[in-house]
């Protein structure tokens, strides 16, 4: 009957439409987790999706380094897959703590001995790349990151003389 074929049409082209996967984002497919003809259940992780949009990267530097860091800075970033061509970025975020606090078994001292190691802390870049340096960057490339701490100088002044403001208050007390 027409009213069955009708409603057999329309739950294919249901069933068509419950084939395809759409992303909210626009990028490329990182990697892609399951097989053609799998089923899926609701929630089930299909593929990775790397952002075209907003390009960013972490740098661990050392703490030694951080130090006149700020968010806003210009960032000079050289990749090795682009050998000779110097793209630019800016200081997004510092981590609050380094990478080993925030590690999945931070490092525990509780036997009384301490070897001072020089920590990492994270460092979020936006990177400023066109469409063609974006087909080139995928996520866990080396690259060498320069940030201009010059903006910051007197922050390091400014840290001393605060610094001995809260010393003279102490005595004061």
């Amino acid at each position: 009957s027409l009213k069955q074929a009708t409603a057999d049409a329309d739950q294919a082209r249901v069933a068509v439409e419950d084939t395809r996967l759409t992303s909210r984002i626009h990028g490329r497919v990182g990697d892609k987790t399951v097989q053609v003809g799998q089923f899926l259940g609701a929630g089930t992780r299909t593929m990775t999706i790397v952002p075209q949009e907003s390009l960013y990267l972490v740098a661990n530097f050392k703490e030694t380094q951080v130090g006149l860091m700020r968010p806003g800075q210009p960032a000079e970033i050289e990749v090795d897959a682009l050998s000779g061509v110097k793209l630019h970025g800016k200081v997004e975020s510092l981590s609050p703590g380094t990478g080993s606090q925030f590690a999945l078994l931070p490092p525990e001292n509780a036997t009384g001995n301490f070897t001072k190691v020089v920590q990492r802390v994270p460092v979020r870049i936006r990177v400023l790349a066109g469409d063609e340096a974006r087909k080139v960057l995928v996520p866990g490339m080396s690259v060498e990151v320069t940030v201009d701490t010059r903006s910051a100088k007197d922050a390091k002044q400014r840290a001393e003389e605060e610094s001995d403001r809260v010393q003279e208050q102490e005595r004061a007390r």
